[in-house]
């Protein structure tokens, strides 16, 4: 009997695995996991792991968040931890791992009119932005970014939209830092999307390394108690990938312009 229970045990595992192979995920992630070259590195990886293909919607965070409560989406690779924690705890989706992290970057004119070099922190370098009267450009588009700059306009004592030289483009990361390198404006990006920009000009990077700019990045299968539709085991396979040594040594073994940008911190 206990032989018979193997074997089927076995079989549905067999079953399960046909299933998901040549499956499609959809995942909702943000535009710095795609315009790094981050994904093109890792999803080959993973189809050929599972045989499960996966297509990608990259759009800003609080965007991805959105098509997941939708169900338009299987799972979520983002990075808005507040967020992220809310969206799960709503029901939306079945968990939240930790995969890896990097960090937020001021960037602007190497001149540095503005003085963010010589300020303590993050804050107070916004808040000498500010005081200059300088072009500052943010993704105004709901992404973790985005939610991140306003954190430390906050932090600052600083209202943003009562700068003349504020600007909003509504887009993503790589069209932000083009409107920045073509007006000498300072900016805020995230790390990995800076190394893979090319169309740099006179910016460089000004500030790193702050606390106050740590980003971590987290991935959640959409619930399917909220979602009967999502592909549940193609999602959950994905977050264990993600997550295991396989794929957390595919994230530290990427590199932008030479430089390692994505750091993995999935726990034990």
């Amino acid at each position: 009997m206990a032989h018979r229970f193997r074997s089927l045990i076995l079989v549905l595992g067999l079953l399960l695995g046909a299933a998901q192979a040549g499956e499609t995920l959809l995942v909702a992630s943000t535009t710095s996991t795609e315009q790094s070259g981050l994904f093109g590195w890792l999803l080959p990886k993973f189809e050929q792991a599972t045989g499960i293909k996966v297509r990608v919607v990259a759009v800003g965070t609080g965007q991805a968040l959105d098509i997941g409560r939708r169900g338009d989406a299987d799972a979520l690779l983002v990075h808005d931890h507040a967020a992220e924690e809310s969206f799960v705890a709503e029901g939306f989706g079945s968990y939240r791992k930790d995969v890896m992290y990097n960090d937020f970057v001021l960037i602007g004119p190497r001149s540095d009119a503005a003085g963010v070099r010589a300020a303590a922190n993050a804050s107070s370098a916004l808040r000498a932005i500010a005081r200059s009267g300088l072009p500052f450009v943010s993704r105004g588009d709901r992404s973790g970014t985005h939610t991140a700059e306003l954190r430390l306009w906050k932090d600052s004592g600083v209202d943003p939209k009562t700068l003349a030289g504020y600007k909003e483009t509504g887009s993503g990361m790589g069209p932000t830092l083009n409107m920045a390198a073509a007006t000498g404006a300072y900016t805020l990006s995230d790390r990995a999307t800076w190394f893979a920009f090319r169309n740099r000009r006179d910016l460089d990077v000004l500030r790193a390394g702050d606390p106050l700019l740590f980003n971590p990045y987290g991935v959640i299968p959409v619930n399917r108690a909220r979602h009967p539709h999502v592909k549940k085991e193609a999602a959950e396979r994905f977050a264990q990938w993600l997550t295991a040594p396989t794929g957390q040594q595919a994230i530290a073994s990427f590199r932008a312009d030479g430089q390692q940008v994505f750091f993995p911190n999935a726990k034990k």
